[in-house]
């Protein structure tokens, strides 16, 4: 898989931390808490920040106010990070919000994490009730077409994913990181 790396402006004394973005299963939470140990930094996973600001799940949001509620507590949560030397699993939907994905840009290094459709349905059984931020009518496959050119317009780096553990991807990560 290619990898993709900007070199303008990524290293700043504002740019510590390391932001996950990826489908949900592609592997943001699992490889954020091992990245974080790794490199002896904490971890924050936006969707626990959702459903603990909100006081409920994912799906709840989902089925009571719709997925472009979920889409705009989301971006209140991006907005309002203030963290330096973090490591930050962002929800499969966060690419959505353009002042969010510009927000965690200025504070630092967008890692996607990139996998085939194949791998991500295996992983994600629960679809219709993980709390996708999606239309009713979208499919995987459809959210997966949808949100990937948004994934690789905002990341600083791609790893491809694909035979790799997570320990390997992290490895890969650290060895890209520009500070």
């Amino acid at each position: 898989m290619p990898v993709k790396t900007e070199t303008m402006n990524i290293s700043t004394p504002d740019k510590t931390n390391i932001i996950l973005v990826g489908m949900p299963g592609s592997g943001k939470s699992t490889v954020g808490v091992i990245l974080a140990k790794l490199l002896s930094r904490n971890f924050i996973d936006t969707d626990i920040l959702i459903q603990t600001s909100e006081q409920r799940a994912l799906q709840d949001i989902v089925d009571t106010q719709g997925y472009m509620a979920l889409r705009r507590i989301e971006e209140r949560i991006l907005l309002s990070l203030d963290c330096k030397a973090h490591v930050i699993a962002t929800g499969g939907s966060a690419v959505y919000s353009e002042s969010g994905m510009e927000r965690l840009h200025a504070k630092g290094f967008i890692v996607y994490l990139q996998v085939d459709l194949p791998t991500l349905e295996s992983r994600v059984r629960n679809f219709t009730t993980r709390g996708l931020a999606k239309r009713p009518d979208q499919t995987f496959a459809d959210l997966f077409q949808e949100r990937t050119s948004l994934y690789s317009r905002y990341a600083d780096l791609t790893i491809g994913c694909i035979g790799l553990t997570h320990e390997e991807v992290c490895a890969r990560i650290i060895d890209q990181l520009p500070f």
